[in-house]
């Protein structure tokens, strides 16, 4: 038996044209959605990643801009760039690039965010929202998980769902999502007992936990669905062989770059499972089509009545 490989960049590509089709109506009408990014200092993953944000943008018609104070930038210089984009009527959302400087106030500088215009879902207020089922912007790689199940018609109702890490962008945020939509949720942190027997119990086991195939065939009660949220790039050539000896393509591609990707779970998981997102090509495309679709609800949720009739016509 062999899993069937739930596909992120067509369920990406699916969302992120909807999304287009919303936008086209609101531009039409003088609506047009706007998103702000804050990308401080020089981090070459960030930039990597806020190009790829950028482009999304221009692909669905999303009017963006992007501000690049430099690494030397202050708190207190961030908070005012902060409090001015929460004044500008054509600014949906405001992102800001994590991590910032070590000398800035992290916590201080996204609170500043207005949680009407917070499309990373991260502030108390949108977390409450989320905890308490009212309207608000929910985190992009949480409702991405959501929305691989939904869209691959994966049953999330009364299913045991098992949740491998706790933290406060992944590992909580899908399981109220989880909970949201009736699964009976477990979340497992580092000092869960029987880590592999509690996961053996998930007919949807979500991995998030940042430790490079520590999801092992054990650990999987077959047929399950699995999620894998983590990204961790494999350099070691021993640490290449333990989790994809015998793959000739992937061989290939190591040896010419030097490095591959391998998620939270081992691949062999695919050999137990009913269903499993790859890596890459799982969620991380759903990341940034969340994001846009964040954009347009944060839209939808300021302009008010406007926007919501113009969609519905």
């Amino acid at each position: 038996m062999s899993a069937t490989i739930l596909d992120g960049n067509k369920i990406a590509a699916e969302i992120r044209s909807e999304v287009a089709a919303e936008v086209k109506v609101l531009t039409a009408a003088g609506l047009r959605p706007g998103l702000a990014v804050i990308l401080a200092g020089d981090n070459p993953a960030s930039e990597i990643y806020v190009r790829g944000k950028v482009k999304s943008c221009e692909e669905t018609g999303i009017y963006s801009e992007k501000h690049a104070p430099p690494a030397t930038v202050s708190t207190q210089e961030l908070l005012d760039l902060i409090n001015s984009l929460n004044r500008r009527e054509e600014i949906d959302g405001i992102l800001v690039q994590l991590p910032l400087p070590e000398h800035v106030d992290a916590k201080k500088v996204l609170l500043a965010v207005s949680p009407a215009k917070d499309v990373d879902g991260f502030h108390p207020m949108n977390v409450g929202y989320l905890s308490t089922q009212r309207p608000g912007l929910v985190p992009c790689t949480p409702a991405g998980v959501v929305e691989i199940l939904k869209r691959s018609h994966i049953p999330i109702a009364g299913q045991d769902a098992v949740i491998v890490g706790r933290s406060d962008i992944v590992g909580k945020p899908v399981a109220m999502l989880l909970i949201n939509a009736n699964a009976t949720v477990t979340v497992c942190h580092s000092k869960t007992r029987d880590l592999a027997g509690v996961c053996r119990r998930a007919d949807i086991l979500v991995a998030a936990i940042g430790r490079p195939g520590m999801i092992t065939r054990d650990f999987v009660k077959p047929g399950a669905t699995v999620i894998d949220v983590g990204i961790n790039k494999v350099t070691d050539p021993a640490e290449f062989q333990r989790f994809f000896a015998g793959n000739a393509k992937r061989e290939e591609s190591f040896r010419a770059k030097g490095s591959t990707l391998v998620g939270d779970v081992h691949p062999q998981v695919a050999e137990v499972a009913g269903a499993v997102t790859p890596v890459p090509g799982g969620v991380g495309p759903l990341t940034i089509a969340m994001l846009m679709a964040n954009t347009v609800r944060a839209a939808k949720l300021r302009r008010g009545h406007t926007v919501q009739e113009l969609l519905r016509a």
